[in-house]
């Protein structure tokens, strides 16, 4: 009998808002979680495979940056998106106390508030897209427009070219 996966809240989300999503789970017994490693596992394409990082802005105010898992965000357009001088990643151990969620796990819909979110516009281009479920082991595969949506998000240039 097949393991049933406990709901994420962000899955959790997805099914109040009725949006379709499938289900990729992967070993994580290896401790490889970082997103190169899980698209390689999953044979996923890395242009369709997103990472969530969390800055915080100048202002102090925290936002959501979601990119292709082997593009670089570039601070400057960060800060630029979010209307802030300047923007830097949050350390690892505010990742929890801020989101609800850990490294490897870190999903851009259902943190524990509600963050301005902004997605790489190479999003724009793609049928579907990977990202965390939040939690290690799980991600979810939906359509770009159902992401943004739910997320109440943005797409805009992020990314060093």
């Amino acid at each position: 009998m097949a393991k049933k996966i406990a709901k994420t809240n962000a899955l959790r989300l997805l099914d109040a808002a009725k949006i379709a999503y499938s289900i990729h789970n992967y070993s994580i017994d290896d401790d490889l979680i970082d997103g190169a490693s899980v698209y390689k596992k999953l044979g996923l394409p890395s242009e369709a495979f997103f990472k969530t990082l969390i800055a915080r802005g100048k202002s102090k105010e925290i936002y959501v940056f979601v990119v292709p898992v082997l593009a670089a965000l570039d601070l400057k357009k960060a800060a630029k998106a979010a209307s802030e001088k300047s923007i830097e990643l949050t350390a690892m151990k505010e990742l929890l106390t801020l989101t609800g969620y850990i490294r490897g796990g870190c999903s851009p819909v259902g943190m524990k508030k509600h963050y301005q979110t902004f997605f790489d516009h190479s999003i724009d281009t793609l049928e579907k897209v990977y990202v965390s479920a939040g939690k290690k082991g799980i991600l979810m595969e939906l359509t770009p427009n159902d992401l943004i949506r739910i997320t109440e998000g943005k797409s805009i240039a992020l990314c060093t070219n």
